[in-house]
């Protein structure tokens, strides 16, 4: 289970995603799961979507797919089930990487406020008074 810090960014980074997979009809097969590993594989953060005629329930779908080995379901949104499974030799969200990419945004300098303009007060008497 990935930290809430890791989900938190696994989570930004999967909103623009497309599903790459699709659960219809027949249900959550062998064949299904076999193409959600090797999408996985491919690009470690994965949208499945689960059709509205597929005859299991999408929070079984999830449960069935965090029982792979390595895979891991971030978030369920609707009919829509956000995949990570890190990739052994390169991952992209975890380790050196992600961290150079943090790192980089990070060492940026802070802008410099500015100062806010400040108008004179008029002379005279009460401020309503004209």
């Amino acid at each position: 289970m990935p930290t809430g810090e890791l989900r938190r960014a696994l989570r930004g980074h999967g909103h623009a995603l497309s599903p790459l997979v699709q659960i219809g009809k027949s249900g959550l097969t062998t064949a299904a799961i076999k193409q959600v590993n090797q999408t996985l594989a491919d690009h470690e953060l994965v949208k499945v979507k689960v059709g509205g005629e597929c005859p299991v329930d999408r929070h079984a779908v999830a449960d069935r797919l965090d029982q792979e080995p390595g895979v891991d379901v971030v978030q369920i949104v609707g009919r829509i089930i956000l995949l990570y499974k890190r990739h052994p030799r390169t991952p992209r969200y975890e380790g050196k990487r992600a961290l150079a990419g943090k790192d980089g945004a990070a060492a940026a300098p802070p802008a410099k406020k500015r100062p806010s303009k400040v108008r004179p007060r008029r002379a005279g008497g009460a401020a309503g008074k004209r």
